[in-house]
């Protein structure tokens, strides 16, 4: 959900220079419940993603299925910033990836306005995108949207449950309320100044220190800000036991993460769709933050994550 880290990046690869790293993946993997029959056999694939921890799981979970169905596949997963993997698969240098709803709505189709219906949002999204030579496939509840947490000691000290909460308290104690964020975050429109908008929220510039993701979540544990910009499947969130402040004004956009197949990839392997479709249907918040956190909390391989997760679901099996 990092959506557009660097642009500098994705022109590159959009102009000609193409996607220069990768590695075949050599899972020794077959079907469980999806790909019976192996009816990618024969077919040369690649997956990309972006460079962030749930991108790569998500990236290798894609590969791993396609692998089990009896492809080939390259994987190039980890490409900085947003529009770089989204180029790789529009050109057909990639053959997917998933993305999410809110970023295609945002970002790369330049709307101010998110669609408040998630279901409606993907549809808005998969519409516009048939143009682009795109194809979306049905949509997973994992929703990677940006939140405000904070630790549990301030969550009893000051009450807040909701964002209307926060701006009554930045009202009616404006020293209470600080806040860490990405520089990102401080200047997207569908980030701190639309929600400030939003919900009337009154937070001067001194009391909004920006930093790194990690360090953000670090702080808001410590209580070093009042609230820290997280993003809702975060492993850390349950790690560090946080409390976020729900959206009641539905301000951020509907985030689902969604695969996205080059469409003349997707005509001729039409059973992409078959075995993605389960796998996405099973993924949501829980499972994502679940996912997340053993890399981000406990140090573990995105990919030897998404394999043994995989595994545990019986979409695949190993050997």
């Amino acid at each position: 959900m990092r959506r557009l880290l660097s642009l500098t990046t994705a022109l590159v690869l959009a102009s000609g220079c193409g996607l220069t790293s990768g590695s075949p993946m050599v899972d020794d993997v077959r079907p469980g419940s999806i790909g019976q029959g192996e009816p990618l056999k024969g077919a040369d694939l690649t997956v990309t993603s972006k460079e962030f921890t749930e991108q790569l799981i998500l990236g290798a979970i894609m590969g791993i299925a396609f692998e089990a169905a009896g492809a080939e596949v390259l994987d190039r997963t980890g490409i900085q910033g947003s529009v770089g993997s989204r180029e790789a698969v529009k050109s057909g240098e990639a053959d997917a990836v998933f993305e999410y709803t809110g970023t295609a709505w945002i970002t790369y189709m330049g709307n101010s306005k998110p669609i408040p219906d998630p279901r409606q949002q993907w549809q808005a999204v998969r519409d516009a995108d048939r143009e682009n030579g795109l194809t979306w496939l049905e949509p997973s509840t994992l929703n990677n949207t940006y939140a405000l947490a904070m630790n549990q000691a301030n969550a009893k000290k000051y009450g807040t449950k909701t964002l209307s909460d926060v701006a009554a308290l930045s009202k009616s104690d404006p020293g209470a309320v600080t806040l860490c964020v990405e520089g990102e975050f401080a200047n997207r429109a569908d980030g701190l100044p639309g929600m400030q908008k939003a919900y009337g929220m009154n937070i001067p510039p001194s009391r909004v220190t920006q930093m790194d993701t990690g360090i953000i979540y670090t702080q808001a544990a410590k209580g070093g800000c009042t609230y820290g910009e997280v993003f809702t499947t975060d492993g850390r969130i349950k790690s560090m036991n946080l409390v976020v402040m729900d959206d009641d004004k539905k301000f951020f956009p509907n985030y689902n993460a969604a695969p996205v197949i080059n469409t003349n990839t997707l005509k001729e392997w039409p059973a992409i769709a078959d075995i993605l479709n389960p796998i996405t249907k099973k993924l949501n918040n829980s499972v994502a933050q679940s996912l997340n956190a053993k890399v981000d909390v406990d140090g573990e391989d995105p990919h030897q994550v998404a394999l043994d997760w995989l595994v545990q679901e019986g979409f695949v099996k190993e050997g």
